[in-house]
């Protein structure tokens, strides 16, 4: 049986399967992603993951006909490494195909921002759609393209790094994480939700510890389900930029749908996707409105797609495989 790779790598999660042509998994593995101190650690973390999944599987690493890696970015694909990752602060690049290929003994290993590969996996575990935006609402904010039939990279493999879209021109917008401001991450992005709590708050009563360095986007989401005020419109205001971003995203690559991952969306569908759902048609003009449905329930659209990746050889498309 020919076996193919699928990793994952998350900014707190890495993720690798092992499976076969038709994209069964017969091998798994994860770990927490480390937060430095260097790329090479991170790296390391990738090859013990990749070790641990081929082992799951009863696989020797060098019998992978091909691999695919869903990264978070931003991407050089020319180098086959992750460079200055937002939400991996301090870490500077994580190399990637070069030392994963040296463990597989394959020269057909596919980089792609894990978003990309979300897209992906949503061709070729679906119907084959030739028009389909995958947008992660994860740890932070991404997309990956299909258009035309064919999966978008740009140069060094950065197209559609739509969290890093203005949405707020304003000269006080929220800071993001690569370095800019206003970014649609920075005010959607999990890993800045409790920073925009904190923002929005203007002294009122709150279930929210506002003061807890460890207060995460989950906290507020269940403050917002219990009825607390702060929390309310906190998760109200996300879903209005979500609303901005998403229009964005449908405008430039015109999809017929939209396919919404990641832990803050699958965590909190009716909260993240009915703001979305419910606003979109006000700001969608001059293209036709997608359809918006959940992906990635169980967490692994990003793994499966890079997988989908290493059989179809980076296209995603079912008659590839």
């Amino acid at each position: 049986m020919a076996t193919y790779l699928g990793v994952d790598l998350g900014a707190t999660t890495i993720r690798a399967v092992v499976g076969d042509r038709a994209g069964r998994v017969v091998g798994a593995d994860r770990t927490p992603t480390p937060q430095g101190p260097t790329g090479v650690a991170i790296t390391d973390a990738v090859l013990d993951t990749v070790r641990a999944a081929c082992a799951d599987a009863g696989v020797d690493p060098e019998a992978i006909v091909a691999a695919g890696i869903g990264a978070v970015g931003p991407l050089d694909r020319d180098a086959g490494a992750t460079v200055d990752p937002a939400n991996l602060p301090g870490v500077d690049r994580i190399p990637l195909v070069g030392p994963l290929g040296t463990l597989l003994s394959t020269d057909r290993t596919y980089l792609h921002n894990d978003a990309a590969a979300g897209a992906i996996g949503e061709r070729f575990f679906g119907d084959g759609e030739d028009h389909l935006v995958y947008l992660t609402l994860s740890t932070g904010v991404g997309a990956g393209a299909v258009v035309d039939g064919h999966v978008l990279s740009g140069w060094r493999g950065n197209a559609a790094e739509v969290g890093h879209v203005t949405v707020d021109p304003d000269d006080d917008a929220r800071s993001c994480g690569c370095g800019g401001a206003g970014h649609w991450e920075a005010y959607c992005g999990g890993a800045n939700v409790p920073g925009y709590a904190r923002d929005l708050h203007d002294g009122e009563e709150t279930r929210l510890d506002l003061d807890d360095p460890d207060l995460d986007a989950a906290a507020v989401f269940d403050a917002d389900a219990a009825g607390d005020a702060v929390a309310t419109r906190v998760v109200d205001r996300i879903g209005r930029w979500n609303a901005l971003g998403v229009a964005t995203v449908v405008h430039a690559y015109a999809p017929r749908v939209v396919a919404v991952g990641g832990g803050v969306a699958r965590n909190n569908p009716d909260r993240t996707l009915g703001p979305i759902r419910e606003q979109l048609p006000r700001y969608v003009d001059v293209v036709p409105t997608p359809t918006l449905r959940l992906a990635d329930e169980d967490g692994d659209a990003v793994v499966r797609g890079a997988l989908a990746s290493a059989i179809t050889g980076g296209t995603g498309d079912p008659a590839d495989r």
